[in-house]
């Protein structure tokens, strides 16, 4: 008999719904939206508590989510990865990634999507997730693909691939463990694999070639709008190229590098030569060339100088003022290394302004001019001890220079900690929180910088979404929307049953959690099975499937919410890209459960 939802069943489904449409709209922040979700909670459950409860719990209830596993989980990821990234441990794998993405960028991001999904089939996709961030991150600012372009497509991928077996997700283990208890025979752990492989073949268009196009492209400024900063590379005497052609070695440089001063011919060790670049092109050219930007006695003063302050080496620009001191100066003849302890590697100049003999001295070296742009390195007590002493102009943006010292026992402890997690040793909580608090012990990550590997706006919405998703399941919301399934699906097809009982609990672990959907589907799913003379297995695996479609909100799973920041991305990007994919694997996981099982 069909009856009514309590009371606070249905305050939490009004909740529920209405936090969706605000995200949606977008006209307020997701901080906000999120924090007044809490405030509700916590306000309705004091004055109104549930049946059995008192007002205090919930207050605990609403404002749990803060100190949740989960939260603390994800915010003990974020520093791992950021270990990962300011020690500069990820490069080589980025750089091999990066010869792929130039070979083409469709290609790169194809192999992506299934290194993604072949990885999650037999490790959590969290960890999947954790260690393929700061890749696509060094990929982006090398000139691949925007990270808004590749994270929600490789966090889909790495979703799907844990669906393909019982071990992909902890949501899989549970749901096979209920339907056990329910007196089921154990599903193995590749006994539905071709399924998803087969459905995954059907979403990998949509993910490769549709989804990048429906998102924006977060780089803040285009490449063309980046300064060029001018340089004199001294090419290093062990260097591989030596003796190779200029002609050459073109094609192992970064497209931003230009060579001037008509350089050609074989190259010679400590040769100097007059280049221009990005920042990252500078550097990249510093590495294929194993040569410096500035004199190796600067450099390793400046190294001991950081050394012996336990500080990081930074990177600024300085625009020079019309009192500077340097104006008409050029580099060697400005004693900045001698008095100030920095090294300037390049100066920016809009390249309309440069020509004429009289802006170069007669050793070939720009003089300097108000408005140009220095590319200073150093550590900060001397940088601004430099720009104060000679009327320079710090810009924001300071860039912190990878500590690649520790880039291996960064990588250690990260691996450590994805092992440890992925072979069941420890549950993934205790492993991050371990490797975070690792990090910070041994200074991979300083604990003044951590603030930078943290989002705000993701630490609120992982506790609004842990807050919500209490409250539908304790107020007996999940439990009624489940009722109203079951009482409607005895005229339907087995495809359409199996569509509707997936569908269900998509939209569940959506707004809710997978362990709610797991929990309250497996259930209704048996039940459904016996009442209709259907054999329990396809049910209960559509549940399973259901629980792992979570793309279509950040709130639905914890690496929604590890790519948010990162890819700079809102609400509507994942209900724009979720949906359909959401749609288009219910269709075919269904059709597909339908000829396996014979239906």
């Amino acid at each position: 008999m069909f009856e009514l939802p309590s009371y606070h069943a249905m305050a939490a489904m009004a909740v529920t719904i209405w936090m969706f449409v605000e995200f949606v709209r977008g006209k307020m922040s997701i901080e906000i939206v999120s924090l007044l979700t809490i405030a509700v909670i916590a306000v309705g459950l004091y004055f109104f508590p549930l049946e059995g409860t008192r007002p205090i719990d919930g207050l605990a209830l609403a404002f749990g989510g803060f100190g949740h596993y989960a939260l603390i989980t994800i915010c003990a990821l974020m520093v791992m990865g950021r270990g990962l990234v300011v020690t500069g441990a990820l490069e080589p794998a980025a750089r091999v990634l990066e010869r792929v993405f130039k070979i083409n960028l469709q290609l790169g991001l194809l192999i992506s999507l299934a290194i993604a999904f072949i990885l999650s089939m037999f490790v959590n996709n969290t960890p999947v997730l954790v260690l393929l961030i700061p890749i696509f991150a060094a990929l982006a600012q090398r000139g691949a693909l925007p990270t808004s372009k590749t994270l929600m497509p490789l966090n889909s991928a790495s979703l799907i691939g844990g669906l393909a077996t019982t071990i992909g997700t902890s949501t899989n283990i549970l749901v096979v463990s209920i339907a056990v208890d329910l007196g089921m025979r154990e599903i193995g752990v590749f006994d539905f694999t071709p399924i998803v492989l087969l459905a995954g073949l059907v979403a990998l268009p949509y993910m490769w070639l549709v989804m990048p196009r429906l998102l924006g492209d977060n780089r803040v400024e285009a490449e063309e709008n980046f300064r060029r900063f001018h340089t004199r590379l001294r090419i290093g005497g062990d260097s591989d190229l030596v003796g190779q052609n200029v002609s050459d070695i073109l094609p192992k440089l970064p497209k931003t590098i230009q060579f001037h001063d008509g350089a050609s011919g074989p190259l010679q060790a400590q040769q100097r030569l007059h280049i221009s670049g990005t920042h990252e092109g500078l550097e990249d050219a510093v590495r294929v060339l194993k040569g410096e930007l500035a004199p190796n006695w600067v450099l390793d003063r400046i190294k001991r100088s950081a050394s012996a302050k336990d500080e990081d080496i930074m990177v600024v620009e300085m625009t020079v003022t019309a009192d500077s001191r340097l104006i008409t100066r050029t580099l060697p003849s400005s004693g900045i290394a001698d008095l100030y302890g920095v090294a300037v590697l390049g100066i920016h100049r809009p390249d309309r302004l440069i020509g004429g003999r009289d802006q170069y001295s007669d050793g070939g070296d720009l003089r300097m001019a108000e408005g140009d742009v220095l590319l200073v390195m150093g550590i900060q007590e001397d940088l601004e001890g430099f720009a104060r002493a000679d009327s320079l102009l710090m810009l924001e943006g300071a860039r912190e220079l990878p500590r690649r010292s520790k880039a291996l026992l960064s990588a250690v402890i990260m691996g450590v900690a994805v092992f440890t997690a992925s072979i069941g040793i420890f549950p993934i909580a205790i492993s991050a929180l371990a490797g975070a608090i690792l990090m910070f012990v041994t200074g991979c990550v300083k604990f003044d910088r951590v603030g930078r590997a943290l989002s705000g706006q993701v630490i609120v919405l992982v506790a609004a979404s842990i807050a919500i998703g209490r409250v539908i399941d304790e107020s007996g919301a999940a439990a009624w929307l489940g009722q109203i399934l079951s009482m409607g699906l005895g005229y339907l097809p087995p495809a359409l049953v199996l569509a509707a009982i997936m569908a269900f609990v998509a939209v569940l672990t959506n707004f809710a959690s997978n362990a709610t959907a797991a929990t309250v589907g497996t259930p209704i799913a048996f039940s459904i099975a016996a009442q209709l003379g259907l054999p329990p297995e396809p049910l209960v695996l559509a549940v399973l499937f259901g629980c792992n479609l979570c793309y279509a909100t950040p709130i639905a799973y914890q690496t929604n919410m590890l790519i948010m920041a990162e890819g700079n991305y809102d609400f509507k990007d994942y209900v724009r890209t979720g949906i359909p994919l959401v749609v288009l694997m219910v269709v075919s996981l269904s059709v597909l459960l339908v000829l396996w099982y014979g239906l």
